[in-house]
């Protein structure tokens, strides 16, 4: 029973530390381009409301604000609880599963499809950018693998893990043709080039493959992250 409650104090602190981290990722990225927005020389690249709204309209920076906030939620409750045997509560681990699914669909797309170009958010952080894309999403894969206590979940939870992202697309795809860009002053604002018309092959034909695509790897890992709960939760 010690050693349980040893491992349940010590993944809290883990899950907590990481969540600053994925914190102070964001935060310092927030700082520098709305720095680069107050220098602009332009009224579209000035526009603070804008510019701040794009920021937080990356799937990126939205996957990673919600696993940092479940996980300092599910430390707090093992921490509190972490005498007890029993599993997170259900909401806890279906926010949970949804937070690890959406952080791992953003390493696997960001290193498969995104490294290397720069997006329009402005001058990237180079440690923030790695903490946000990688070991973000690397310690989510861990809390899956690792994480004492967790609860066995339905399979109806993968469905449940695809509504953000579907809502997420259809606020992206409907919002771009009403922002002017800070960065060119286009009369549109897509936050991957992959969802942009005017620069995936085929318009928006190729951006309804790779939206299916993503759709595709957001319901396996989905189906994933619910599987290794039922073959390790309570």
């Amino acid at each position: 029973m010690q050693k349980q409650t040893t491992r349940v104090r010590v993944w809290s602190i883990v899950r907590l530390a990481g969540a600053a981290a994925i914190l102070t990722a964001v935060v310092n990225q927030l700082v520098v381009t709305m720095t680069n927005a107050a220098q602009s020389p332009t009224p579209y690249g000035s526009h603070v409301p804008t510019v701040a709204t794009n920021f937080l309209s990356f799937f990126t920076i939205e996957s990673n604000l919600w696993a940092a906030i479940i996980l300092i939620i599910v430390a707090i409750w093992s921490l509190r609880t972490a005498n007890s045997t029993a599993p997170e509560p259900r909401w806890i681990a279906i926010l949970l599963a949804c937070g690890s699914t959406y952080m791992i669909v953003t390493g696997i797309v960001y290193n498969t499809l995104l490294r290397g170009i720069e997006l329009p958010q402005g001058t990237t952080v180079v440690w923030a950018n790695e903490m946000l894309h990688v070991v973000g999403p690397l310690l989510m894969l861990a809390d899956v693998l690792f994480a004492p206590r967790r609860r066995c979940l339905g399979w109806g939870v993968v469905g449940i893990t695809a509504v953000f992202p579907i809502a997420w697309a259809g606020y992206t795809l409907i919002r771009a043709d009403f922002i002017i860009a800070p960065a060119t002053g286009n009369h549109w604002w897509y936050p991957y080039p992959f969802l942009d018309p005017h620069l995936a092959p085929g318009g928006y034909l190729g951006v309804v493959g790779y939206i299916v695509g993503i759709a595709v790897a957001i319901l396996a890992v989905g189906t994933g992250v619910v599987w290794a709960s039922r073959k390790r939760g309570a």
